[in-house]
This record gives C-alpha cells, structure tokens and sequence, in this order.
C-alpha cells in the first residue's frame, strides 16, 4: 500500500530521474547552461540518489502491505 512516505520517496526518485536525463541532453548539446563541471555534478548525483530513493520507495511500500 502507498504511503505518504513511499509517494514522497518516490516523487525524489522522479525528479532525480529527470535531472539525470536533463543533465545528459545539457552535456551532449555542448554549452551546457550552468557549465560542464556543476552538470557533471548534478548528473554524478542524481543517478544513485534515484536509484536509492526508488528502492526506498519499494521497500517502504512493501513493508506497509
């Protein structure tokens, strides 16, 4: 069952999803807009923080079945 605090994990991991996927369409058009080095960051990042929140997300939803 959806928790709130299942749905909010889940709502991080989606936007971290986004970020990556943002990150990667800025670095592959040359110019990123906030530069190469913060994109990299933000990409560096988002990636196993989404991974971490899904599973986060999962495993607070199983726990409340």
């Amino acid at each position: 069952m959806m928790t709130p605090k299942s749905a909010l994990f889940l709502l991080i991991s989606c936007v971290a999803g986004i970020a990556a996927v943002g990150s990667i369409f800025e670095l592959s058009s040359g110019e990123p807009q906030l530069g190469s080095l913060v994109t990299g960051i933000i990409l560096t990042a988002s990636i196993p923080l989404g991974g971490f929140f899904f599973f986060a997300a999962v495993r607070d939803a199983r726990a409340n079945l």
